[in-house]
């Protein structure tokens, strides 16, 4: 091997279309001049989250392979069905099983297209010593990382990421049965810790467009994993940081109509129960139809912008403060 690193980017069939046209994405194998661990990274599992795609891209123009230890596998989309739709999940037609990617891990190679393509990217899911899945959220959400509650490694990759906000999951028999039913058992982050690989999900705000700041903070975090798994030399950057425990138990809408969210709130700020947070209003009579506000304190980390709602939508999300 090459005392200064290699990389090479490998062409990767995950399933076929019913024509026959074939469903591939590119793997990146980044391979240090020195043995160490190997870490696995992707992006682009829902389709409209762009900007850990061009983490990717940076991080490739930024890796220093000379100094680099071990291996990194980068995926940039890793679900090119969604991508192309611009989308979270798959149209019906597509997967009406399982429209979900991040619901079927770690997959099956003789199930629905989405387990296939599950199945063929945990080949190399299941040889790593890491996983970052790098997701965005809602248009408006606060850059966090989550990882399972009571994990110490996984908690260890959360920190050296470096987001201001924490956010431990419960899974399992101790979780809540909204993450039950919502299938969360399947997240490739789930299904890799499960499996004893440390994984983390950083979520890094906002969807379909790339946000410079966000994009930045992704490249910044992923080197200071490879420091923190001494996969590259250098100290972890020592940041103030906030957990909290994953709130499912979301501000949603009881009525549907339109949604003007409190102007005077912020992502990140604390919030005390029954804070304000919107009101719901009839678009035609313009009556008041639901004053939402918070259900506890803690930090507001997601707040809607978009307008129209309907009853259940999501409204905001509180995180409750579990240390500072």
């Amino acid at each position: 091997m090459s005392p200064s690193g290699t990389h090479t980017a490998e062409d990767l069939e995950l399933a076929r279309l019913p024509s026959g046209v074939s469903i591939s994405t590119t793997v990146h194998t980044y391979d240090g001049g020195e043995d160490g661990p190997a870490l696995y990274v992707q992006a682009a599992q829902h389709g409209r989250e762009v900007n850990g795609t061009e983490v990717l891209r940076r991080f490739h123009d930024r890796l220093p392979l000379e100094s680099l230890s071990g291996t990194v596998i980068a995926v940039p989309v890793a679900d090119p069905l969604t991508f192309d739709h611009v989308s979270y999940t798959t149209p019906e037609i597509i997967d009406s099983v399982n429209p979900n990617m991040n619901r079927v891990w770690p997959g099956d190679d003789g199930g629905s297209l989405h387990e296939r393509m599950a199945a063929a990217l945990w080949e190399y899911v299941e040889g790593a010593d890491a996983l970052v899945d790098l997701h965005t959220g809602s248009p408006d959400m606060w850059p966090h990382v989550v990882f399972l509650e009571g994990d110490a490694d996984s908690r260890g990759l959360a920190e050296a990421f470096g987001t201001d906000l924490l956010l431990s999951e419960e899974a399992n028999d101790d979780a809540p049965e909204e993450w039950h039913r919502r299938s969360f058992d399947g997240k490739l982050r789930v299904a890799a810790a499960t499996e004893g690989i440390p994984s983390i999900t950083p979520e890094l705000a906002y969807n379909k467009q790339i946000v410079e700041d966000v994009v930045e903070e992704g490249v910044d975090g992923l080197l200071d994993v490879l420091r923190h798994l001494e996969m590259l030399p250098g100290e972890v950057t020592t940041r103030e940081q906030t957990l909290a425990r994953n709130h499912l138990g979301k501000v949603t809408a009881r009525e549907s109509g339109l949604f003007r969210a409190n102007p005077d709130l912020e992502m990140g700020q604390f919030v005390p129960e029954g804070l304000h947070v919107g009101t719901v209003y009839h678009p035609t009579t313009y009556e008041p139809l639901h004053e939402a506000e918070t259900d506890r304190e803690g930090i507001l980390y997601a707040l809607t912008q978009e307008a129209t709602v309907t009853a259940g939508a999501k409204l905001a999300s509180v995180a409750l403060v579990r240390e500072e």
